[in-house]
């Protein structure tokens, strides 16, 4: 009668549940939040107080759009003039700049130790703040916004300018806009890779059937070398 072969040791690669290695706590993915964020406030703290000195060079740098007082009439001393667009555009390119400089000094700051997610919301966050805070020091410190006192104190026939104002609302996103793609573009290129694990095991691998350093050799040994199909193990009754 023949006898079928059968495996002699269990799939190697099946583990009990219990086996398997434990992941990460609750408590090191608070530590690690933590740890991002003392790195990321003081960011956008800064980011904060570089919106004072945005507003300052925004009102030194805009240029000024001139009003004629003429009997009960303010007209514009430059019609066609491009000033209040000017404006706009200054306080543009000054948004486009801080968030360069932003974004490169945070990236280097922290290009060690790594600011993860928190670093990237902190210079968006700080970016649109420190822009509202850019608008509100601007037109602080510019003229005031209400025209017919000022024209009244000026008198007739005199020069006076205009507050300055920020209409286009959208010109808030220049410096988090670009504070985002820089730093996304050195994050790509020079960021901190994260080593891959080596995969770990339970215990050590059982040993082969055939008694082999090969865990995953067949229980009946390797094939001849000719080809020729290895005899089976059988029982013969007499």
């Amino acid at each position: 009668m023949t006898v079928p072969n059968t495996p002699a040791e269990p799939d190697p690669l099946s583990t009990a549940p219990g086996e398997l290695i434990s992941q990460p706590r609750s408590s090191t993915v608070l530590t690690r939040l933590w740890a991002e964020l003392r790195i990321a406030l003081p960011i956008g703290f800064g980011c904060l107080l570089l919106g004072l000195l945005m507003g300052a060079l925004w009102y030194w740098l805009a240029p000024e759009v001139p009003l004629v007082v003429q009997g009960n009439s303010v007209l514009y001393g430059d019609p066609e003039g491009e000033q209040s667009a000017g404006a706009v555009a200054t306080f543009v390119l000054l948004g486009l700049a801080f968030g360069l400089v932003t974004a490169l000094v945070a990236f280097l700051l922290t290009r060690r130790r790594g600011g993860g997610i928190a670093m990237a919301v902190a210079l968006g966050l700080g970016g649109v703040g420190g822009s509202l805070i850019a608008v509100w020091l601007g037109e602080k410190l510019g003229p005031t916004s209400n025209i017919i006192a000022h024209a009244r104190q000026v008198g007739d026939g005199h020069t006076f300018y205009e507050n300055l104002t920020l209409p286009a609302h959208g010109a808030l996103l220049a410096w988090p806009i670009a504070a985002m793609v820089l730093l996304l573009a050195l994050t790509a290129t020079f960021g901190r890779r994260e080593e891959q694990p080596e995969p770990q095991w339970a215990g050590p691998l059982p040993p082969a059937a055939d008694g082999s350093d090969n865990p995953w050799a067949p229980p009946g040994g390797s094939p001849p070398a000719d080809g020729s199909q290895a005899p089976s193990h059988t029982e013969t009754g007499r």
